[in-house]
C-alpha cells in the first residue's frame, strides 16, 4: 500500500512539473499579440517544425531546436523583445529556453500558438 501511494505521489509531482510555466518567458494571448503587432514594430519568430503558415507580420522562421545555429539572424541587443510562436506552445517554450541560455532576457511566447491565433480569427500570411 505504501509503495502504491509513493508511486501515485511521484506521478502527480512529475505531471505537475510539466504544466508549470517557465519563468524565463512571458506568455501572451493572441489578442495581446495582435494589439502589440498593430502598435509596435516587434521581432516575431515562428519556431514550429515543420514550417507552417506564418502569422502576418512574422519576421523570420527559425526551427525551435536550431536556435543557436541562427543566432546571426537574431537581434544583437539581447534586451530586444522577441515574440515566439509555434502551432500550440511547447516549441515556443523550448525556443525561449535556448534564447535565454544565449543571454536573451525579454522573451514572449504566444499562449496556444498558431491554433489560438486561428481560433481568434486573426490573419496569416
Amino acid at each position: 500500500m505504501k509503495k502504491s501511494c509513493a508511486v501515485i505521489a511521484m506521478l502527480a509531482f512529475v505531471a505537475g512539473c510539466n504544466f508549470q510555466k517557465p519563468d524565463y518567458v512571458k506568455t501572451i494571448s493572441a489578442d495581446e499579440l495582435n494589439r502589440t503587432l498593430q502598435n509596435a514594430d516587434i521581432f516575431l519568430v515562428d519556431v514550429h517544425t515543420p514550417q507552417q503558415r506564418h502569422i502576418k507580420g512574422t519576421d523570420i522562421f527559425i526551427p525551435y531546436d536550431d536556435v543557436a545555429k541562427h543566432q546571426d539572424k537574431l537581434p544583437q541587443d539581447k534586451n530586444t523583445p522577441i515574440y515566439l510562436y509555434c502551432e500550440s506552445g511547447p516549441m515556443g517554450n523550448a525556443a525561449a529556453r535556448s534564447l535565454y541560455e544565449l543571454g536573451y532576457r525579454n522573451l514572449f511566447n504566444l499562449e496556444g500558438g498558431a491554433k489560438a491565433w486561428r481560433k481568434a480569427g486573426l490573419a496569416f500570411e
